[in-house]
């Protein structure tokens, strides 16, 4: 028997985490932020001292696949975030920058790693449901889930986000530099081969550039509520 999933995807910066934890409190259902994953695989690259530059080739590929197969990950509600632990080290807030971002987006573009992570994802449905973050959750990852949400929002709106976060926090930041980065990664994500960003064929595509969190929350629970008893 398969177990309710939802899937939310969508562009970096959309706010697909926030989401993801409201509708995982709401309905108690597991949370998987595969975004992470990547980022994770990132950063310890980056520790290992790997340079994403070289890629692709084969060593780095090779190395790259190993790390991605060896993660030792776990996520816990902090309340105001979401918690990600490697090795016991939380690293939610150090895996958000954009720098490490911009490693995810090199690392998530390498077939061998996506192979990795492919069936660790699948291992996270399980009761009572799962909601699933990140960029082909629908199309690749949860193919059969029971419904699928494609979050959208200009680059530009999605860099005032991303700057505001930011600036809350006391890290320093520059919007028009935030807005060119955000459209790399798109075109990084749109153009790769393997499992590139795009709303799958059956998803519920949810424009949220003019709306609040609150609303877009919202808009997840009532399509959620009309597949499953809640």
């Amino acid at each position: 028997m398969e177990h309710p999933v939802l899937t939310l995807d969508g562009p970096g910066g959309v706010g697909k985490g926030t989401i993801c934890l409201r509708v995982a409190r709401e309905t108690g259902w597991h949370i998987l932020d595969s975004g992470s994953l990547y980022r994770l695989v990132g950063l310890e690259a980056a520790r290992h001292g790997i340079d994403l530059d070289a890629l692709p080739n084969p060593q780095i590929v090779t190395q790259l696949a190993e790390i991605a197969k060896n993660l030792d990950i776990d996520y816990v509600d902090r309340g105001d975030h979401l918690g990600i632990l490697l090795g016991g080290e939380d690293v939610a807030e150090l895996i958000r920058t954009e720098q490490v971002g911009a490693l995810a987006s090199k690392v998530a573009a390498v077939p061998e790693v996506r192979a990795a992570l492919l069936a660790r994802q699948r291992a996270f449905a399980r009761p009572p449901g799962l909601v699933a973050d990140g960029r082909d959750m629908g199309s690749v990852v949860f193919p059969r889930a029971g419904l699928k949400i494609f979050l959208t929002a200009s680059a530009e709106e999605r860099a005032k986000r991303r700057y505001k976060q930011l600036i809350e926090k006391g890290i320093g930041a520059n919007l028009p530099g935030l807005v060119a980065e955000l459209k790399e990664r798109d075109e990084r994500d749109t153009q790769r081969s393997a499992s590139p960003l795009i709303a799958a064929a059956d998803a519920h595509v949810i424009d949220t550039t003019h709306m609040s969190i609150d609303e877009v929350a919202n808009a997840v629970l009532d399509e959620l509520r009309q597949r499953y008893d809640l």
